[in-house]
């Protein structure tokens, strides 16, 4: 198994630390992976995106042609890496941002990320949102990896932060089962 995954979204979106949850549980479950950020004038608002492979195998290079899956947060994202996603591919969508009428051969799920992050009273968790809805579709990271992740990530004592972010992922997998 081998899961090539570009993520991208505006500057602020938490696009990068999407990734890092997302490879962090991944080690945890015992997969090789690589995160590969693209940094630059993007971080101020423009497009901002990593590439993430998750592979049970040894992975030859970071850089990805062609997206087993795409999480897309907002339009310009989404023009901008729309044709890296292969035939079969499955793109997730922030509906709240941007929205797409499809093409044959793709698996595409959109659901209001922004709009269930503001619900959840933080529009900054959005992104774990579009994450949990990645766990639940894909079924490669175990969902309680994840939040071992978010355990060691979040500022000591403030499980404040830890619950926004299980209440967040919860909801992006509850998703697909709607």
């Amino acid at each position: 198994m081998t899961e090539r995954i570009i993520i991208a979204g505006s500057g602020g979106q938490g696009v990068m630390l999407l990734g890092k949850v997302l490879v962090q549980a991944a080690m945890l479950g015992g997969k090789q992976i690589t995160w590969f950020p693209a940094y630059g004038p993007e971080v101020r608002g423009g497009t901002s995106h990593c590439m993430v492979v998750v592979s049970d195998q040894e992975i030859g290079s970071p850089y990805i042609g062609q997206a087993d899956t795409l999480i897309i947060l907002n339009r310009p994202s989404l023009e901008k890496f729309k044709s890296r996603l292969k035939a079969g591919g499955l793109l997730i969508l922030n509906s709240s941002l941007a929205g797409f009428k499809g093409a044959k051969g793709l698996k595409i799920l959109q659901f209001p990320f922004t709009d269930i992050a503001m619900n959840l009273g933080n529009i900054k968790v959005a992104n774990m949102v579009a994450l949990g809805c990645f766990v639940a579709a894909k079924k490669i990271i175990d969902p309680d990896n994840v939040l071992e992740v978010f355990k060691s990530m979040a500022p000591a004592g403030n499980l404040k932060i830890l619950e926004i972010n299980r209440q967040a992922l919860k909801e992006g997998e509850n998703l697909n089962h709607g």
